[in-house]
């Protein structure tokens, strides 16, 4: 493009953008962006996040892969998010297509758009962002001039209700096989290779699936019957691809720093992937199994050269299960010292509530400010065992205890309703627990309490997840989901020191509509464009989710959203990701199903490996063979 063309094309951008909300989510230039010149490149790829750009700039992923990509000289990474409804409107009116922000160029001209996609509520959000980059929504129908459309993250772990929607999609950790499929797309590309004898290609690679080269067939009952590629030389099972090195994998050093406030806004220091605990609920929990650390000093060193080129006045470190970094108090000795000299706020999530956390906590917070969180997940011990959360009513009142002797009053306290095997008695026992944390406050000196004690508890509604032991668990109804909150919330009313407890509650009809989009298979896909045609996006977002957009489509596609959130699967049943090899055995899964009904607890993987199949994966190494 000539530098004329480049102005008008400037000019009318500044144009549009004088008339929506925040302007400056869409011109890109910001701290650290990666300018490069396009003749000078080989591959253009488009990082995309399906959200606005305060939270799509807050997703460690896409900075990871931005640094990496950008480090080679024959590719030009840029980004793109999804246009906020103000935006989308005029796009539409006036046929402008989706561009990218560092070159705001059309996202059309790019080789790869690779999206994101982290959250079931961001599906037609894909749709939103296929449509305004003049992509067709449909795999299928694309030709020559498109590029590759893959996706990556958490949902690609079942990716069969998006599979029409995509040319190919990377199973696992984006640092291992994205170098492989770049140099293999210029080989075919220099070959005159056409779009599918790439594809083809591409599926042989570790951890790349490629829908149209698989089929799927039915049983009468709507269950699976069979699932296998119908391509020669295309696997039959997708592997998981991990980094097991994690310090010595790309880890950004001068992240991208946004113009407006992100969601957040802060430096991001990963600290180790996966999670020793096991608790059945937690899809993470399993994906990112074995646990494995980075090296304290490599940490030490990004950290220092992150708040230098980046300017944050905090830095959080990510975790799982920060508790569970086994070199914690080090790195974390180090931090205060290093960012009280800067004058720099830290954050610490996912701690568990005991002695050593609080009195970190209490160094690096504001104690009179700052409120605790303690996620228990089911209120009686019972419950707890089922999910395998690993606390006990002690510990968490052990823990509520030490905090409000530290000073603390503010507590915050997370639960999940519509857990299997959930009774009316569980239920009543969250309120029961937040009444003996209040108790437990009151318990404390005079002298040493901070004003009066503010609990808030919160209840989200469970959603089976694949790869988890509740896997084949039943959902609740949205009737069903809202009798349990309005129990929790008569019995909240009814403890002495209800009006030291806020309670709240998710939506159900969202709910619904991820555990039907998170267990679906390839048949969902037309309710996912149906919803979006009648008008379906953002449906993360309260004000802009419309439940009759979907309840048409489940009306028009004849796809009746119960057969995938309220039936009980056999465990013997295909599940449409079957196909996808995380490591985590399905035997294992089975016994912790099984383990659940029985109100048995799993110890933890430092404690005892429980043979999920994970620690040998990859070339990993168990707790029990490294000691």
């Amino acid at each position: 493009m000539n530098e004329r063309s480049f102005m008008r094309k400037l000019a009318l951008r500044d144009e549009i953008l004088l008339k929506i909300e925040k302007p400056a989510r869409y011109i890109g230039n910001e701290v650290n962006a990666v300018m490069k010149d396009r003749e000078k490149v080989d591959v253009r790829f488009c990082m995309c996040f399906p959200d606005v750009y305060e939270i799509g700039m807050s997703h460690l992923g896409i900075q990871i892969l931005y640094d990496m990509f950008n480090r080679r000289e024959d590719v030009w990474c840029e980004r793109v998010y999804s246009p906020w409804t103000d935006l989308d409107e005029i796009m539409r009116k006036q046929h402008i297509p989706l561009f990218a922000l560092e070159s705001q160029d059309s996202v059309k001209e790019f080789d790869f758009l690779g999206i994101t996609i982290q959250y079931e509520m961001c599906y037609t959000n894909i749709l939103q962002v296929l449509e305004l980059s003049q992509i067709p929504l449909l795999a299928a129908e694309r030709g020559e001039d498109c590029p590759v459309v893959i996706g990556g993250g958490p949902c690609t772990y079942n990716p069969e209700p998006l599979a029409d929607f995509f040319d190919m999609f990377y199973i696992g950790e984006g640092e291992t096989v994205y170098d492989e499929l770049i140099n293999l797309y210029k080989e075919y590309r220099a070959a005159g290779k056409s779009r599918r004898e790439f594809l083809v290609a591409a599926a042989s690679l570790p951890g790349i699936y490629v829908p149209s080269l698989y089929d799927v067939t039915y049983k009468e009952d709507g269950t699976i019957a069979s699932f296998a590629p119908n391509t020669p030389g295309v696997p039959e099972t997708v592997e998981k691809q991990i980094v097991m090195d994690l310090s010595e994998s790309v880890y950004p050093q001068a992240p991208v720093v946004p113009f407006i406030k992100a969601t957040q806004d802060r430096v991001v220091l990963e600290i180790q992937r996966g999670c020793i605990r096991g608790c059945r609920f937690c899809q993470a929990g399993m994906l990112y199994r074995p646990t494995r650390e980075r090296d304290v000093e490599m940490l030490k060193k990004t950290a220092e050269a992150m708040l230098k080129n980046t300017g944050h006045e905090e830095i959080s470190l990510s975790s799982l299960s920060s508790s569970d970094y086994s070199q914690l108090e080090e790195l974390v000795t180090y931090l205060i010292d290093e960012c009280r000299q800067r004058g720099i706020n830290i954050s610490l999530p996912s701690l568990r509530i005991d002695a050593f956390s609080l009195d970190v906590m209490s160094k690096v917070q504001d104690v009179r400010k700052s409120s605790l969180t303690f996620a228990p997940e089911a209120g009686s011990q019972r419950l707890r065992d089922v999910i395998n959360k690993g606390l006990t009513e002690e510990v968490i009142l052990n823990g509520a205890g030490q905090a409000f002797e530290g000073g603390w009053n503010k507590v915050k306290l997370y639960f999940m309703l519509g857990l299997p095997t959930e009774t009316e008695e569980d239920r009543k026992a969250i309120a029961h627990l937040a009444e003996k944390i209040a108790e437990r406050y009151y318990e404390v000196p005079k002298e040493k309490r901070n004003g009066k004690c503010q609990i808030t508890v919160s209840t989200s509604f469970f959603v089976p997840k694949p790869f988890t032991p509740f896997q084949w668990a039943p959902m609740y109804t949205r009737d069903a989901f809202l009798g349990s909150a309005r129990t929790v919330n008569h019995e909240m009313k009814e403890q002495k020191n209800y009006r030291s407890i806020r309670y709240n509650w998710h939506e159900a009809d969202v709910t619904v509509l991820e555990g039907l989009l998170a267990r679906g298979d390839r048949r969902v896909g037309a309710v996912i464009l149906d919803a979006y045609k009648n008008g379906a996006l953002y449906d993360a977002w309260t004000e802009t989710f419309h439940r009759e957009y979907w309840e048409q489509a489940y009306e028009h596609t004849g796809v009746d959203p119960a057969f995938y959130t309220v039936r009980e699967r056999d465990t013997e049943e295909i599940l449409p990701w079957d196909f996808i090899n995380i490591g985590v055995s399905k035997a294992f899964l089975k016994r912790e199903w099984q383990r659940a009904h029985e109100e048995k607890v799993t110890e933890n993987c430092r404690s005892k490996c429980a043979g999920c199949g994970a620690a040998c994966y990859g070339g990993g190494v168990c707790f029990e063979d490294k000691n």
